[in-house]
């Protein structure tokens, strides 16, 4: 039985899209976080009172208006691709559905701007007709909002020439309504759009969000086989390397993940490890001329989007590629390595020598800062919490960082610089600790404690 004035709140919100029905509530309280073993028994329980879907600006004003008046938290909701549970409501309210109000807003001048719910995909196609596109995204760019993508997100495909979102210019501008009963809206440009990153909806509600494009090029995706893994990892931090190569992935699987990622199973010979990658077409030859130097075999070309495994090869890195190796071994989870050296094939080297028995590695080759670095860890099977934990340990021995992927609040992620600005700007538009409450409190002692935290490492060591 909710605690919350529900039929006041639906009576209040006549007119907008208000259901109490507890079936759709389910859905909409769930997100991808049963991909982790630990979130899927810490999150069972979490769900929503009411969810509702505004599709204008008025009444997402009048719906934050009225949870403030009558106490009510608001967790804001996009498409659910989380894999972090930033969307399942901790302490119940609404979740504010977003994916009705969308639309692209402004197209030009190098940038994009799109209402919150907004699919990631959509606005990508809008900018390549235009000759340009998204400078990273996603790997669930079909079914993320670009609010989501914003405030949960970390980096994607572009990484690898980009960096992250975090990384200054990589975030225009973007638009926030306050959680206050005469809701104000901010527009945050620059450094300030920092404040409403990685935040998952604890520090405004996203209402624009306005992106930087690239020139848009017509990608190959290609499929590269090595017979050792180590030799892959060299080959793929020299890609990354490469200054007149354009390349928008670098990702790096050790055998057996080609056979555990099924439509790749048939491309790639038994034992071997694989780096998937897209280049730009007029880089072709020059990019086979780097895997020849580096012992590769290209298995495998296509145009983006039409290769024989069924998909965008960019739905096979990242967080994504666990989802397609859940599908063979459900058993399977993985934790996040952060990799940063001079010598960067020698630390992941130090590190599959510790933790290589755990099961096949994974290295995203990415920029962060400016530099070219790693993101990534054995595939293993998970048996309870402190084989992961011991794993955590093994990693940072061996000399990596590792963030917290089986938490799911802010601080205990560890992928947020959190500054005194950060925690004002939260006092500012938050007032009463109303959105997602528990995932990002201005006071760190009224964040959510989780049944199980692994011993993991905070942003400031991850920049070291």
């Amino acid at each position: 039985m909710s605690s919350y004035p529900l039929q006041e709140l639906a009576s209040a919100l006549d007119g907008v899209d208000v259901t109490l029905d507890p079936r759709r509530i389910r859905v909409k309280s769930r997100d991808r976080y049963a991909i982790s073993p630990l979130l899927r028994d810490m999150l069972a329980d979490k769900q929503a009172d009411a969810v509702v879907t505004p599709k204008t600006l008025d009444e997402l004003k009048h719906v934050v208006s009225t949870a403030v008046r009558l106490r009510i938290p608001i967790t804001v909701r996009g498409g659910g691709s989380a894999n972090y549970g930033q969307s399942v409501p901790l302490k119940g309210g609404i979740v504010l559905d977003m994916t009705a109000y969308s639309g692209i807003v402004a197209l030009g001048n190098g940038t994009i701007r799109a209402r919150a719910g907004t699919l990631v995909a959509e606005m990508d196609l809008a900018a390549k007709a235009t000759g340009w596109e998204l400078r990273m995204h996603p790997t669930t760019a079909r079914i993320a909002t670009i609010a989501g993508y914003v405030a949960g997100g970390t980096g994607g495909p572009g990484s690898v020439a980009y960096g992250i979102l975090r990384d200054r210019g990589n975030i225009a501008a973007v638009q926030v309504l306050t959680m206050e009963e005469q809701p104000r809206l901010l527009e945050l440009t620059g450094p300030d759009a920092q404040l409403a990153h990685h935040t998952y909806g604890a520090t405004g509600i996203i209402t624009e969000v306005e992106m930087p494009l690239a020139p848009a090029w017509p990608w190959i995706e290609a499929l590269v086989a090595f017979p050792d893994y180590l030799q892959a990892v060299r080959f793929g931090v020299s890609l990354a390397q490469q200054t007149g190569i354009t390349r928008k992935v670098v990702s790096v699987q050790e055998w057996p993940v080609p056979r555990l990622i099924q439509p790749f199973a048939p491309l790639v010979p038994e034992g071997h490890s694989i780096c998937s990658t897209m280049i730009a077409k007029g880089n072709l030859v020059d990019f086979e001329g780097l895997v020849a130097a580096h012992g590769g075999t290209v298995v495998s070309t296509a145009p983006e989007g039409q290769g024989p495994y069924g998909a965008p090869i960019w739905e096979f890195v990242f967080g994504h590629a666990l989802f397609q190796i859940q599908k063979t071994d459900p058993r399977r989870s993985v934790i996040e390595g952060f990799f940063r050296a001079p010598d960067l094939p020698a630390l992941v080297e130090r590190v599959h020598a510790k933790v290589g028995h755990y099961g096949p590695m994974r290295m995203e080759i990415l920029r962060v800062g400016g530099d070219v670095v790693g993101s990534g860890a054995p595939y293993f099977v998970y048996e309870n919490p402190q084989q992961m934990a011991d794993l955590v340990l093994a990693m940072q021995e061996a000399g990596a960082v590792v963030s917290n992927s089986h938490s799911s609040n802010v601080r205990s992620v560890g992928k947020k610089e959190i500054t005194p600005r950060d925690l004002a700007f939260k006092r500012e538009v938050d007032p009463h600790g109303l959105l997602n409450p528990g995932r990002f409190e201005a006071d760190d002692s009224a964040d959510a404690k989780f049944a199980i935290e692994l011993p993991t490492d905070q942003w400031d060591k991850r920049q070291a």
